[in-house]
C-alpha cells in the first residue's frame, strides 16, 4: 500500500504545542521518519516541542524553500512508493499558505499519491476569525510590494474592493517591516475604513484589535520584529 503525504502544521510563535495542536496531529507526527521542510532548524526545534523522540540521524530531512530546483521535488516522494508516508511540514502555521510547499503538493495529486491535511493553527484564519469582518468573502494577498510608491496604490485598490464587494482584504508583511507598513496604511486609507491588526497571534504577547484608521492614528502600535497578520474592511 503506498504512502500518504501529510500535511502538518507548525505552531507560530507559541511554544504551547498541546495548546494549538490536537494529539491526533501529535501522534502522526511522532510516527513518521521522513519530512519535507522549509527550514531544518526550526523544523527539529518544533519536533522536539512536539515530543517526537527519535534521533534525526536516522530522520530523513529533505529542503523545500526558494533555493530548492524544481527538478529535484519529485525525489522527495520517492519513498511513497515503498509504502512510507512522508511529512510536510511548515515553518510556522499551514503547510502550503504562505508556503512554498503547494508544488510538493500538486506533484503528489498529479502521481497519485494520496494528501492528507492535518489540523493545527494558521495566522490568517485566526486572524480573520477574531477580526470581526466578513469571514464569507475574503481575499489574502500575501506580501504587498516594498516599494512605498506601488504599496500605497495596492493599499487604495484593496481598500477599493473591500467597499465595493464587501470583501475582507488580508495581507502581511516581513516583520522587521511591520512599522513601514502601518503608517502607510495610516498615510493611505480613509478615516472610516476599518483596521485589524492581529499580532503574535497563539503567544503570551498576542495583540488583536480592530479600530478605524482614525482611532488607529491616535495610538499607533510598534509591531517591530512580531508576526503581524492586517486586515481592511470598508
Amino acid at each position: 500500500m503506498p504512502g500518504m503525504l501529510y500535511l502538518i502544521p507548525s505552531t507560530i510563535g507559541s511554544d504551547k504545542v498541546n495548546y494549538t495542536m490536537p494529539q491526533e496531529t501529535l501522534q502522526v507526527i511522532h510516527g513518521l521518519d521522513e519530512f519535507i521542510v522549509e527550514n531544518l532548524r526550526a523544523a527539529r526545534r518544533f519536533l522536539r516541542k512536539a515530543g517526537y523522540s527519535r534521533q534525526f540521524n536516522y530522520t530523513k530531512f529533505n529542503i523545500l524553500n526558494e533555493h530548492t530546483s524544481e527538478s529535484t521535488l519529485p525525489s522527495f516522494l520517492e519513498s511513497t512508493s515503498a509504502g512510507k508516508s512522508i511529512g510536510l511540514l511548515s515553518e510556522a502555521g499551514c503547510p502550503c499558505i504562505a508556503d512554498p510547499g503547494a508544488k510538493i503538493v500538486a506533484i503528489a495529486h498529479q502521481t497519485g499519491i494520496k494528501v492528507k491535511p492535518l489540523t493545527g493553527p494558521s495566522s490568517i484564519f485566526l486572524a480573520l476569525m477574531a477580526s470581526g469582518f466578513n469571514g464569507q468573502n475574503f481575499v489574502f494577498h500575501g506580501y504587498l510590494p516594498i516599494d512605498n510608491k506601488a504599496r500605497r496604490k495596492s493599499l487604495k485598490d484593496l481598500e477599493k474592493q473591500a467597499k465595493q464587494n464587501n470583501q475582507t482584504q488580508v495581507f502581511m508583511e516581513t516583520p522587521y517591516r511591520n512599522n513601514r507598513l502601518l503608517q502607510n496604511i495610516l498615510e493611505s486609507l480613509s478615516a472610516s475604513t476599518l483596521l485589524c491588526i492581529a499580532s503574535e497571534i497563539t503567544t503570551d504577547n498576542e495583540f488583536i484589535e480592530t479600530r478605524s484608521i482614525g482611532l488607529w492614528k491616535n495610538q499607533v502600535p510598534d509591531l517591530h520584529k512580531k508576526n503581524t497578520v492586517f486586515l481592511i474592511y470598508a
